[in-house]
């Protein structure tokens, strides 16, 4: 696996378009795209400069099983066409089990965060007002509880390079219109509780994650990008959960916690990860994958 890791692809059969911070896309004719998932790993909005081994490989295959399991909630911008048909031979092995070929469709420019518990960016808030992107909670919660009820606290896209920033549900309402913002919202809180119940059964918490839409040409909604994997979503393991603490989780804080031992200023470049940081992080995302989809 780890000989095969990837950092960057270089297809030469079709049209590269954009270069985000896990993936590649390229076109495949006018109306859809070839989605290719990288090793790269983001930490503190820095790529760092060596691949994680297997992480593309995850991404793709969570995001595939999650996309099936839940395809009933909403459609989805999966077009069923094998990756490796669409590319030559020779770029066969940059696509084999880390690509997607999509439907082009026009994204939203919101990203549907969903929160099942207090945790993160959720708890500072908390801690500083008593509530979560301005909505208001119970007094007394602990840092890792259970929320007393599913909160969608959208936040903008953000160009490259930049931060997402929490926005209201009236914004999200300004941005898509009524109509699609409600339906972001309530398609957001199931998909969530689905998801979470089923993990439940295999030993997971899903504390939070975030679901990206689009539409298509008749302002039909569709989710898109990835969904319900370490990269964006917090996963924890319930034999190790309690509250008053972050509980572990199974994604890069291995990375982060080492980059924080470092002088690093958080700029880029990043420095390298010891092999056996590395090691550790590919490992904690196959451990999630196999506990998932096994």
């Amino acid at each position: 696996m780890a000989n095969d890791a990837i950092l960057e692809t270089k297809l030469t059969s079709l049209q590269f378009l954009h270069r985000g911070k896990v993936r590649d896309l390229y076109a495949v004719g006018d109306d859809k795209l070839l989605v290719i998932q990288t090793d790269r790993l983001s930490a503190f909005d820095v790529i760092l400069p060596v691949p994680i081994p297997g992480k593309g490989r995850v991404l793709t295959e969570l995001s595939n099983f999650w996309f099936k399991k839940l395809g009933h909630v909403i459609p989805n911008h999966l077009t069923g066409i094998a990756p490796e048909s669409v590319v030559s031979e020779a770029d066969r092995a940059q696509v084999a089990g880390r690509a997607m070929v999509v439907k082009k469709l026009k994204p939203l420019l919101v990203e549907a965060v969903v929160r099942g518990y207090l945790i993160g960016s959720g708890w500072s808030d908390y801690k500083k007002t008593g509530a979560v992107c301005g909505i208001q909670l119970p007094a007394g919660l602990e840092q890792a509880q259970k929320l007393p009820q599913v909160l969608f606290t959208p936040s903008s896209k953000a160009p490259a390079g930049q931060h997402d920033e929490n926005i209201t549900y009236a914004d999200v309402e300004k941005i898509v219109g009524v109509k699609l913002a409600a339906q972001v919202r309530d398609v957001s809180i199931r998909l969530y509780s689905e998801a979470a119940d089923f993990a439940a059964t295999r030993g997971v918490i899903i504390a939070d994650t975030k679901f990206e839409f689009g539409v298509d040409a008749g302002n039909n909604l569709v989710l898109i990008d990835e969904i319900l994997t370490p990269d964006s979503s917090r996963f924890w393991p319930a034999a190790e959960y309690r509250t008053g603490i972050s509980p572990p989780s199974f994604d890069k804080q291995i990375i982060r916690d080492w980059l924080e031992t470092t002088t690093w200023n958080k700029k880029p470049p990043a420095p390298t990860p010891p092999p056996d940081v590395l090691a550790k992080t590919s490992e904690k995302y196959r451990e999630v994958q196999r506990l998932l989809t096994q």
